[in-house]
């Protein structure tokens, strides 16, 4: 397809704030915006922090395969100014500023090891104050904020439209959830855009005296001086909906901001069917995961596996099959001249990104042998760079020899209808951990990653 075929392509999504799914109309088509909601930097990224991260960033492939990398701006944040933050610091005697660098990097490299693009603009929160603290003397004037014993707290209530993103009225929240009450607050539900800080904490100097920034108003900030006043998508996970993105929505209409057009949010995680929690047991971050010798493109298979609007299921099944699966589409892909992901494959994620699907047209085209098109699919799909991965750079030549042992022994049992010898090298083979495929094309053998041609000795 050429550049304005592409173009011409129909993107849809399930927009959060109408409910449904509509057709993706970019304000300008040559500077296509995103904005996503990033992590508080005080510790590793759990498995939970990479579904976010790999949902927008096949997003963002989908948006500069059919606009054009140029054409596309992709901004998520890092919250680096936050009580949990404080405390780290506060218990391990270190520095605010030197938890958050370590931190910050240890998740830029997690997310790039699970085949993550980096956001075209990454802002810390930090950088941000002078901006934040315009917008909400902004509001202050407007009569949608008020100060109040050194805090600067948002009027929900004069904000007519709140609740609409979540569905929820601002009684029915009241009634429902467990909000802090403080003595200061015109209204329960009012939440805070500013406040104060002693001596041991971080703080900048305002209007309203030594202090820091609420956790929502820094994304209304940054979105707004990174992408303008208003801009094409906001996303996040689920869990962000209410409050976050319900305040962020507030705030920016209230001082005078579209903000974004299309909101997506993506569903939560579980662990073999079960939260992720420590007190169960099965709480893992991604650093986890990838030193216990899960490649990074096998966490992404996986999530990619599951709808990004629908809970994802991570288990050791799954993990297991996701790795022999790419390995087998690696070996295939590295026989491809070039890489041209299908129209097919295409049109799959530009239907409200329908990863699953993609992943059933990959195995399409790898049974049909369009090793030009697996490689291109798997590249979209942000499954692999340049390069095969080594951890599956293993050659079927390795096994040429046993695969025609193999074929002999098969050939023999066709004629003789015993099919021992055949039950027995198969036995044999898989259980030093080799995958035997056989199809009327013939025997194929994938051995494991490092594969050691001497355990074969005395197997056979």
């Amino acid at each position: 397809m050429t550049r304005d075929e592409t173009r011409d392509l129909t993107i849809k999504l399930h927009n959060t704030a109408t409910r449904r799914k509509e057709v993706f109309t970019p304000i300008d088509p040559d500077n296509v915006r995103m904005y996503v909601c990033g992590p508080t930097v005080y510790d590793r990224a759990h498995l939970g922090n990479a579904r976010p991260v790999i949902v927008f960033d096949v997003l963002y492939r989908l948006l500069r395969h059919v606009y054009g990398p140029q054409h596309v701006t992709y901004v998520r944040n890092f919250t680096d100014v936050d009580d949990k933050i404080n405390a780290r610091a506060a218990e391990s005697g270190r520095s605010i500023g030197e938890i958050t660098a370590e931190t910050t990097q240890w998740y830029l490299d997690d997310m790039a090891a699970v085949g993550a693009l980096e956001p075209d603009h990454m802002p810390r929160a930090t950088q941000y104050v002078p901006q934040m603290v315009a917008m909400i003397r902004g509001l202050i004037e407007d009569g949608y904020a008020y100060e109040a014993e050194g805090h600067v707290l948002f009027r929900v209530r004069k904000y007519t439209e709140y609740g609409a993103l979540s569905g929820r009225s601002v009684d029915d929240m009241i009634a429902g959830a467990r909000v802090e009450v403080a003595p200061y607050k015109e209204d329960p539900m009012d939440f805070v855009l500013w406040k104060p800080s002693d001596e041991g904490t971080p703080g900048w100097e305002s209007p309203w005296g030594q202090g820091r920034p609420g956790w929502h108003i820094e994304c209304s900030a940054m979105a707004h001086d990174l992408l303008g006043e208003r801009f094409d998508i906001h996303g996040g996970g689920i869990d962000l909906q209410f409050p976050h993105h319900e305040n962020e929505i507030a705030q920016s209409k209230c001082a005078g901001h579209g903000f974004a057009n299309y909101w997506l949010h993506n569903e939560m995680l579980q662990v073999e069917g079960k939260k992720m929690s420590k007190s169960l047991g099965n709480f893992f971050t991604v650093r986890d995961l990838l030193d216990q010798g899960v490649p990074g493109e096998v966490i992404r298979f996986v999530m990619l596996s599951t709808h990004y609007r629908k809970p994802m299921d991570w288990t050791e099944k799954k993990r297991d099959e996701a790795e022999k699966t790419l390995r087998k589409w690696y070996l295939q892909a590295a026989e491809a001249e070039n890489a041209t992901p299908s129209a097919d494959l295409v049109a799959l994620l530009a239907d409200d990104l329908n990863t699953h699907g993609a992943l059933t047209e990959c195995h399409r085209l790898s049974n049909a042998g369009d090793t030009a098109g697996l490689r291109g699919a798997l590249s979209l799909l942000g499954l692999m760079g340049e390069l095969i991965p080594e951890w599956a750079a293993v050659q079927a030549l390795d096994l040429t020899d046993v695969e025609a042992f193999l074929s002999d022994a098969r050939a023999t049992a066709m004629e003789t209808k015993d099919f021992a010898e055949v039950d027995r090298i198969k036995k044999a083979l898989t259980s030093v951990g080799i995958e035997v495929q056989m199809s009327k094309d013939g025997v194929k053998l994938t051995p494991p990653p490092g594969f050691d041609r001497s355990r074969l000795d005395g197997v056979l």
